[in-house]
Order: structure tokens, then C-alpha cells, then sequence
């Protein structure tokens, strides 16, 4: 029986690489290290089937570099241990270090990571980790701080159609099937920027087809993924769209529905820091000001859950569920520094006015730093007009706030102190 499709058609070499050219492109920093046939430990963060582990593998070869790897799921301190031996017993003098490569990594325990940091320190392996989550929660300091991270994005359009056409023209096994491309935009959305479930959904269309000539259109593969919607999600990718709607309940306003993807969680057995600290994102991103007890309970939540465990954590994480669900919403602080972030991008970085700067020294004092500041405390009701942003988006506005009591409250004070600018 062959493979599945997916791993016949992982590459093995960084020609065959699709994908990720800001890192493995032309200039790109891999690409670069590559090159120079050194590498140093780095950790590649990335959604499911973006090729984390296929990158790891590839370097290794080209490299002609040992390649030792752990799952974080099922390796403990002793498994690290052996493996740090084993790399030691066989090294040569002088001559590049091992790759440790480490899925998962942000599932491994403090212990775990501890275990591994004096080996990244000494040079006796090359850590390269993968993760789904953002290492600055998860990884330890010292050992983040020996690592640089690059960050890997989903597929775009392109990319999969690209590997669309490698596939239906290198795969020994597909080539002996006539087979029939009329439209993909079905196979594109349901992938997803993912090229493993994207392999998963095409083997999955034409396996169910024993026809002459394999016909692949949107209905076909919509009408498939409906007759067998596991099937394609080999190595739980479904982890992804049950969070997203759980998100998407909550900034809906459906109780009923959020804690109901909230116990396909739990039943499924999701890491519940995991669940936590993405309803502590919500409450930022889409309770914001309309609610700011939100954020308070949320972070209550995650701090209690640590402190209570499983199986109790899941009360906890219901009625913080069933709070956010439940709140006004708005979106207003999440746009503002979208905003803001896109000015600064867009005009670099502009002076601090004169008055605004601070002047510890007498140099600075007499170079006008701090001169004619308003100190907003010796005026009536602690309020002053002057400027505060540079004078080049002078009178730039960023946050505009949205309708609901709580912001109503805040544009009614701005309004009294400003007058027209709210």
C-alpha cells in the first residue's frame, strides 16, 4: 500500500521547498546559514502544514549534519538526556554540531526545556524547534533567548497551486490516473494556507472517484469533505477550526454556541492554557473598552486555572466563556494601534517635541528639552491643552470610540476637555 500522499510529496531538498521565500528565498536568513554551511538553534513558529519539520529535515541533508529528533508529547527529561548522551558519544572534534530537532516544543515542561538548555549553551547540539504557539509564552527565557525564532506563514494561493501542479505531475501514484482540474478555489479554502490538509483534501477527492477520468471541480470536493469531514484532518488540524469558532461565538454573542466548542475542547482533551490564553486575546480584541472587566476576568481565568488544574479548570473556563459571550463589544483599542502602527510604519520615526522630552542633564535643560511642558496637575481639573504628537500628524486621530455605554462615558469626558476633537 503506498504512502499517503502528503508525505510521498515531501520535499527534499529546498528547490522542491514551496512556500516561506522570506526565509528560505533568494537573501533569505535559512537560505543564508545554508549557504555558509553553519546554522545556529533557532525555533520555526508556524500554524500545521507550513513545513516546520520538512524545513528541519531538508537542512540536515544538505548540510549532511546528524538529525536526532523528539515529539514533546511523548518525550520526558530521561528521553532528552539519552538522546544529549548519544549525541556526545558520537560527535567528532570539531566538526558541526548535531540537530536536536524538537517538535512541539511548547509542550515540553519547564524540567523538559531546563534539560536541554546547557546542551544549546555549549554547543553539543543545534536546537531547532517547531511550534503552533507563540514561543514568548511558552519557551523559557534562557533557552528563548539562545534561539532566534522565524516565523512561518501560511501557504498563499499560489504556493498551493503550485504544489497542485508538482503533484498531479511527479506523484508516481497520481500519474497513473487521468485526472481532470476544472476549479479550485473549494480545495483552496478548505486548505486553508495548509499544504498537508490541502495533500489530505486532494487524496481524499480522487480516492473516492474510481472512474476513468478523476473530475475535480468545487461541488465535488465541497459534496466529499461533507460525506467525510475527518478525513482529511489527519494530525488534528481540526484543533484550529474548533478554536476559531469558539472565537467567532464569542465575538458573535452566542453563549450557547461558544460553550459548546468550548466542551468539544475539553472532551478532546486541548491543553487548557491553550483555551485560556486565547480568551484572555478576546477579551482585548473584541470586548475591549465596551466591557474592560472583561480582560480582568479573563486573566483571572488563566491564573486560576493554574492554579486549580483539571478537571475543576473547566468551570472556571465556562462562565469566563459564557462573560466574554455575553459582553458588548468593541474593537475600537484593537483598531486604534492597528492604526497607529501603520502611521509609524509609514512616517518612521518622527521627533518627540522639544516640550515632551525629558532633561535629567543641565545640557539638555539648555538645549530647550522639557521647556514650556504643561503639567496637567497644576490646572483646573487636571487638564491642560497642548500637543502631544509630533508635529507632523499634528491633530491625527487613532482611536474613535464605538457605540456602547461604556465608551459613550469616555467620549463624553474627551469631549469636555477637547470640545471638537471627539
Amino acid at each position: 500500500m503506498p504512502q499517503p500522499l502528503a508525505e510521498r510529496m515531501r520535499p527534499n531538498t529546498l528547490d522542491e521547498y514551496i512556500g516561506q521565500k522570506h526565509l528560505v528565498g533568494p537573501g533569505g536568513v535559512l537560505r543564508k546559514m545554508i549557504d555558509t554551511g553553519r546554522i545556529s538553534s533557532f525555533i520555526l513558529w508556524g500554524p500545521p502544514g507550513v513545513g516546520k519539520t520538512t524545513l528541519a529535515q531538508i537542512i540536515s541533508k544538505q548540510l549532511q549534519i546528524p538529525f536526532y529528533t523528539l515529539s514533546a508529547v511523548n518525550s520526558g527529561v530521561k528521553d532528552v538526556r539519552t538522546v544529549i548522551d548519544k549525541v556526545k558519544a558520537g560527535r567528532f572534534f570539531n566538526t558541526q554540531s548535531p540537530i536536536l530537532f524538537i517538535d512541539e516544543i511548547h509542550r515540553f515542561s519547564k524540567s523538559q526545556q531546563d534539560s536541554l538548555l546547557s546542551a544549546v549553551e555549549t554547543g553539543t547540539v543545534t536546537l531547532i524547534g517547531a511550534t503552533t504557539e507563540n514561543p514568548s509564552f511558552e519557551v523559557i527565557r534562557p533557552l528563548l533567548s539562545r534561539c532566534q525564532v522565524y516565523v512561518l506563514k501560511p501557504l498563499e494561493k499560489e504556493d498551493l497551486l503550485e504544489l497542485l501542479h508538482r503533484t498531479l505531475t511527479e506523484d508516481p501514484e497520481l500519474k497513473k490516473r487521468n485526472i481532470k482540474v476544472e476549479e479550485t478555489a473549494a480545495l483552496l479554502r478548505f486548505a486553508g494556507g495548509d499544504a498537508r490538509k490541502f495533500l489530505n483534501i486532494l487524496e481524499l477527492v480522487i480516492n473516492a472517484d474510481d472512474s476513468d477520468e478523476v473530475i475535480i471541480n468545487d461541488e465535488i470536493v465541497t459534496e466529499r469533505l461533507q460525506e467525510n469531514p475527518a478525513a482529511y484532518d489527519k494530525g488534528g488540524e481540526i484543533h484550529y477550526d474548533i478554536i476559531s469558532a469558539f472565537i467567532k461565538s464569542i465575538r458573535g454573542s452566542d453563549p450557547d454556541a461558544a460553550i459548546y466548542w468550548l466542551a468539544r475542547m475539553v472532551a478532546g482533551g486541548e491543553d487548557p492554557k491553550f483555551i485560556a490564553r486565547r480568551l484572555v486575546i478576546s477579551a482585548a480584541e473584541d470586548i475591549g473598552l465596551a466591557n474592560p472587566n472583561a480582560l480582568l476576568l479573563a486573566n483571572a481565568c488563566f491564573d486560576a486555572l493554574q492554579k486549580i488544574g483539571w478537571p475543576e479548570g473547566r468551570i472556571i473556563l465556562a462562565e469566563t466563556t459564557v462573560y466574554l459571550a455575553s459582553s458588548p463589544k468593541s474593537n475600537s483599542s484593537y483598531l486604534s494601534i492597528d492604526e497607529a502602527l501603520r502611521v509609524v510604519n509609514e512616517t518612521g520615526n518622527l521627533p518627540v517635541p522639544l516640550h515632551l522630552r525629558n532633561a535629567p542633564t543641565k545640557l539638555m535643560k539648555e538645549l530647550d528639552y522639557g521647556k514650556e511642558y504643561k503639567y496637567a496637575h497644576s490646572f483646573e481639573n487636571n487638564f491642560v491643552q497642548q500637543e502631544y504628537l509630533p508635529k507632523e500628524i499634528k491633530n491625527k486621530r487613532f482611536w474613535f470610540p464605538q457605540e456602547n455605554p461604556s465608551e459613550n462615558k469616555l467620549k463624553e469626558f474627551l469631549r469636555k476637555l477637547w470640545k471638537d476633537r471627539f
